[in-house]
């Protein structure tokens, strides 16, 4: 900024300087020099600003030479008579000086343009230059707020993490307790082999004892490290967009190793066709698919495929159906006593969801509504086989409340609503026949769910949420004592 204004200061002083060299020089070039003016009465008078030549006829008169208001010389000129001689030396020196006088008014205005231009040039510049520390102040305040904001987000997140602290130690003392059951194994293998050395040598009977045991007590660890209480569900991903609003699809939780087909069923009610994909990429990047057509139409989205078959509820009935997918037969049927259909007993969000079947570590299970319960929630866990009820819980939560519920390891999850912000928030354990209220939020992304039932083989939720097929990770809270082992 400083040199353009250096270049302003330099060009009005060289024009000032010009001005004032043509009002003191001009007249002594073109040869009229004198200060004196004769007046009519004889006498002589001496003015500044106003020259007379001794001969008129002879030379051109400058009456007077001034500066305007813009520091631009102004000259009176009076031209000598006609008869005067064209080539008079003088005339010749006058007329060179006017046109170099008028070349350095041209030259001078061009000058005073460029100054005008550089001078907005340097307004302008001056402008964005105090736009551009404007915006570097917000950019400043903007990092700061930036910071503060991760800040608080880390500290959030360490608040979460701080509970698995205890859940961490609780590991390490698994750990040990695989250690141990590690050693006991290399001394059976030691003692098998020292048997098959000697013969009769070990009681054969207490060695199979031990192998009982110890298998018995590693089938129970492993049931153990299975189950858990739900402290955490992650944030969804989404696997496909298909679909109506309402819908289901799951995996069997029973399938052979390997296998990972996925079944699909669009709609609520009046629909019998199922849709098998023969793999998760098959269902997530192409619409190839085999479709079955089921023996009536089902209602809600409480379906479940398990071990091979699908479990439905028979539209406008209490009536359930495992049919197998392979034979496409029906296996087996049966009414659910007192369970309420028809959309008597629905969730929130309607839908036929009277019935919900449900899977777990545990087997095959019954979430509905009866009018002896005064429509809240029983729990009934079934025969995968036979259908028949083995065991029941009644609960005192409103189903006609119920968002959405689901299984796991004989826990029944309650949400609290099925649009906007979800949580769950009751949860009845079956095992000890009691409840408590819970408060584990996850992001309802699509603001609409219609299907959430849990899977033990992938320990996730598998959801219908407005047309889209999500899935969410849950988190599971388990503590092993050695006096259970």
């Amino acid at each position: 900024m400083s040199v353009p204004l250096l270049k302003i200061g330099v060009v009005l002083s060289t024009m000032a300087m010009i001005t004032n060299w043509m009002s003191q020089t001009l007249p002594s070039l073109v040869g009229l020099n004198t200060t004196k003016l004769t007046a009519a009465t004889g006498g002589t008078l001496d003015r500044s600003t106003g020259v007379l030549p001794t001969n008129p006829e002879e030379s051109w008169q400058v009456y007077s030479s001034a500066q305007d208001s813009e520091g631009r010389c102004i000259c009176t000129v009076v031209a000598p008579q006609q008869t005067m001689c064209s080539r008079d030396a003088r005339t010749k020196q006058l007329r060179q000086l006017l046109e170099k006088v008028q070349n350095m008014s041209q030259s001078i205005e061009v000058l005073d343009r460029r100054t005008q231009r550089d001078l907005q040039y340097v307004e302008k510049m001056e402008n964005q230059m105090k736009g551009l520390e404007s915006k570097f102040k917000q950019v400043e305040e903007s990092h700061k707020q930036h910071l503060a904001r991760q800040f608080k987000a880390i500290k959030a997140k360490m608040e979460e993490l701080m509970p698995l602290i205890p859940v961490l130690e609780e590991y390490k003392a698994d750990a040990k307790l695989v250690l141990q059951f590690k050693e006991e194994v290399q001394n059976l293998t030691s003692v098998l082999n020292e048997l098959q050395e000697e013969i009769g040598a070990y009681d054969y009977e207490e060695l199979q004892n031990r192998v009982s045991n110890l298998e018995e007590r590693l089938r129970a660890c492993m049931q153990k490290l299975a189950c858990g209480k739900l402290t955490g569900i992650s944030d969804p991903v989404t696997i496909k967009t298909s679909g109506s609003r309402f819908g289901s699809w799951m995996t069997d939780p029973l399938a052979p190793e390997g296998e990972s087909k996925v079944w699909y069923m669009d709609s609520y009610h009046n629909n019998r066709f199922v849709r098998e994909y023969k793999s998760m990429a098959d269902f997530m990047n192409t619409d190839n698919f085999t479709s079955h057509r089921l023996p009536h139409p089902w209602s809600g989205t409480g379906q479940v495929v398990y071990n091979g078959s699908i479990y439905f509820n028979k539209y406008q009935s209490h009536i359930i159906i495992k049919f197998d997918l392979k034979t496409e037969t029906i296996l087996k049927t049966r009414s659910l006593d007192y369970a309420g259909y028809n959309n008597v007993y629905h969730y929130a969000w309607g839908g036929h969801s009277d019935i919900d079947l449900m899977v777990d570590e545990n087997g095959l299970w019954a979430v509905y509504a009866t009018n002896q319960n005064a429509g809240n929630i029983v729990i009934s866990k079934l025969d995968p086989n036979t259908l028949q009820s083995l065991q029941t819980w009644n609960t005192s939560y409103p189903k006609r409340s119920a968002g959405e519920a689901f299984i796991i390891c004989g826990t029944l999850y309650v949400t609290n609503g099925y649009s906007g912000g979800t949580k769950v928030h009751y949860a009845y354990q079956t095992n000890a026949s009691t409840y408590e209220y819970v408060d584990i939020p996850f992001q309802n992304k699509y603001s609409h769910i219609s299907m959430l039932d849990y899977n033990p083989k992938d320990r996730a939720l598998y959801a219908w949420n407005n047309g889209h097929q999500i899935l969410y990770n849950v988190t599971l809270f388990h503590v092993i004592r050695s006096d259970e082992l």
